[in-house]
């Protein structure tokens, strides 16, 4: 093992593959960073290029833009409060409030920071356990994906501050439009009228592009339509070192950054699902177990850890699947895959006996890109803040430009850009009737998946609801799904209780 360590180091610091890294990196941060494009598009862009690369080459630099992609959506969803990808949703929701408490060089520090932490952590898994990991990620079929999604769409509890109802209403609104075009399993047309551009359904990057820049666009513009000169908002860089944090906030930090990394990794074997949802769950997850959950969403960094981390994460996690058992994790490990064959290379349990050293430039690769992404991002810092000196009159038709071209590149449709407006108004509805967007977003990429597996699973078992209950893991995973509810309805309940005697002591 150490010896092929060592030759693939060597086989990456060739003038060749550390430039490949290295231009990866660099390019994956930008796609990253600007809304609506993604690592997954960066990759599937780049994929020609390696044609006339070597295996080595050609896969280290995929893996460098994979990498640069994942983090590189921080900037985006911290400064402009606009996720640049699915995986930093769960960014915005501090990262945002800290920006605008002029704290956000210390937010884009954090994040840097635990974004290489995670993806550190995820390379070791990746290195040491993952055939065994693949091997556990093997028993999960249509029953466990039901339950996962299940309990996970009962976290929607969890993100429904303040209203459950209005909680629960964005969950359902997103979870219906899920089902918009051709139905799993019997190809049945859903909710077309008749517009044969609906029959593949909304895309999860228009959605969010509309639901967070569109609606966000909109908000700001109102409130600065009498201040031409206004700016995005203030961050001083004088009195920043560093990454703008403290070693005390860094220590206090580490638990909630390892638990998350957990998550990222355990969420990223699992094909299908990825770091979309993996940053939710960490988010959540965070929230429940923090000894001031009420303060989440309005400007701590346990948020931007716990986001950034499990989401970067998630690349050690999709890569154990596809070098282990030849099957994607999510859709960059998928266009991977087609990388792999491109060199006549079939990814799977032989690889790490026949194609050894391959694999460790692999595992190489993807350490210096992970150096690079925080060499580069920690120098960038001072740069992305910039940003918000730049007056809103100019930013906000630049974002919007950036917004449009994105939804255009993902199908050269013109249908894409209407249906950016379209979740832009309804995003802006949303903020004005004090409803919130984090469920929606929970509820439209989890809903497929639920629906899916569901009708799966009863295919397997004859339409017998009970095949759910009986296998032990989907089993356990709607049981903790029921206790989930039951505890939320209970510390509401609780919570109004003890307002009612708080009332009727004063009136004494």
């Amino acid at each position: 093992m150490l010896s092929l360590f060592q030759q693939g180091i060597e086989a990456v610091f060739t003038f060749q593959i550390f430039g490949l890294v290295f231009f990866g990196t660099v390019v994956g941060i930008i796609f990253g960073a600007v809304p609506g494009l993604t690592s997954t598009m960066a990759v599937a862009l780049f994929l020609p290029v390696t044609y006339s690369l070597g295996a080595g080459a050609g896969i280290s630099l995929l893996v460098a833009l994979f990498v640069g992609g994942t983090s590189g959506a921080l900037i985006s969803a911290i400064l402009l409060k606009i996720p640049g990808t699915p995986s930093s949703v769960a960014t915005t929701f501090d990262g945002g409030p800290l920006m605008e408490k002029g704290e956000g060089a210390k937010a884009l520090g954090v994040g840097i920071v635990f974004s290489f932490l995670g993806t550190v952590v995820s390379i070791i898994a990746l290195i040491f356990i993952a055939p065994t990991l693949a091997k556990i990620a093997l028993r999960f079929g249509p029953h466990e994906y039901f339950a996962i999604a299940i309990f996970s769409l009962t976290l929607i509890i969890t993100l429904a501050s303040g209203s459950m109802v209005k909680g629960l209403l964005s969950g359902v609104i997103g979870f219906a439009f899920s089902t918009v075009g051709i139905a799993p399993v019997d190809a049945i047309t859903r909710f077309t009228f008749g517009q044969t551009q609906l029959n593949s359904g909304f895309e999860i990057l228009t959605v969010l592009i509309g639901l967070f820049a569109i609606s966000e666009v909109i908000k700001v513009a109102e409130n600065v339509k009498h201040e031409r000169a206004a700016t995005i908002g203030k961050v001083s860089m004088k009195s920043i070192k560093g990454f703008g944090f403290s070693m005390q906030e860094f220590v206090g930090q580490l638990w909630n950054g390892f638990r998350s990394a957990l998550i990222g990794i355990g969420i990223g074997i699992l094909p299908g699902i990825g770091a979309g949802t993996s940053n939710i769950v960490s988010y959540i997850v965070a929230k429940n177990r923090s000894k001031y959950p009420e303060k989440f969403g309005t400007g701590v960094i346990d948020g931007v850890v716990a986001s950034e981390t499990a989401n970067n994460a998630c690349i050690g996690g999709a890569l154990i699947p596809l070098l282990t058992l030849g099957i994607p994790g999510d859709a960059v490990t998928a266009v991977m895959l087609g990388g792999f064959m491109i060199h006549g290379i079939q990814p799977g349990p032989l690889l790490f006996t026949t194609q050894g050293v391959l694999v460790y430039t692999i595992f190489a690769a993807l350490i210096l890109s992970t150096i690079m992404m925080l060499i580069c991002e920690f120098y960038g810092l001072r740069i992305f803040v910039k940003l918000l000196a730049v007056p809103k009159h100019i930013l906000l038709p630049i974002i919007l430009v950036l917004c449009v071209v994105g939804a255009f590149g993902l199908g050269n449709r013109i249908f894409d850009i209407w249906t950016i407006l379209l979740f832009g108004l309804i995003g802006y509805g949303f903020v004005k009737g004090g409803i919130p967007q984090p469920p929606f977003i929970i509820g439209f990429i989890l809903g497929p998946m639920a629906e899916t597996n569901l009708r799966r699973g009863l295919q397997l078992s004859d339409g017998d609801f009970m095949g759910f209950l009986i296998e032990p893991i989907s089993g356990a995973f709607l049981m903790l799904s029921a206790a989930s509810v039951f505890w939320h309805i209970f510390q509401a309940q609780r919570a109004k209780s003890a307002k009612r005697r708080a009332v009727v002591e004063l009136e004494a």
